[in-house]
């Protein structure tokens, strides 16, 4: 049985806002405690951003890091940060940044759990209603099944 890839230490919710550069920073330290990541994958999150913007729209960016810096990876983890103050992600709004780190092509099937969960702006909705952490982990937990 894999270890889930979400767990409650993972997730935070700040009242404010960051700029992009601090909740990248944010998600790849998340990722780093975890275990997920190295220390170099906060640049890799960096590379990605310099050629392909990670906003998916509905208020939710995923930073991940480029092909070439999959050593970087050690296990498949996410972390989970709402900024309630929200985020300028390249001139568009965000509110969940979600870092991401996908050992091997574990990244897609998580990738398609997230993408599901925020296509449905309801869902959207009710994630910005949770009120702490747990309450946000809980919401989010299906991608453990993933």
């Amino acid at each position: 049985m894999p270890r889930d890839v979400l767990s409650i230490g993972q997730v935070r919710i700040h009242s404010g806002s960051a700029t992009r550069e601090e909740a990248m920073k944010e998600a790849a330290d998340i990722l780093e405690s975890a275990g997920a990541v190295t220390s170099e994958y906060f640049d890799a999150m960096q590379q990605r951003e310099e050629t392909v913007s990670t906003y998916m729209g509905n208020e939710l960016a995923i930073p991940h890091g480029t092909n070439e810096t999959k050593d970087a990876i050690l296990d498949s983890a996410l972390s989970v940060v709402r900024y309630d103050g929200g985020v300028d992600w390249g001139g568009e709004p965000v509110t969940f940044v979600i870092g991401i780190a996908g050992k091997g092509d574990e990244h897609l099937e998580i990738l398609s759990q997230i993408a599901i969960l925020f296509s449905d702006e309801d869902e959207v909705a009710r994630l910005k209603q949770a009120d702490a952490p747990e309450a946000l982990y809980q919401a989010l937990a299906a991608v453990n099944d993933a």
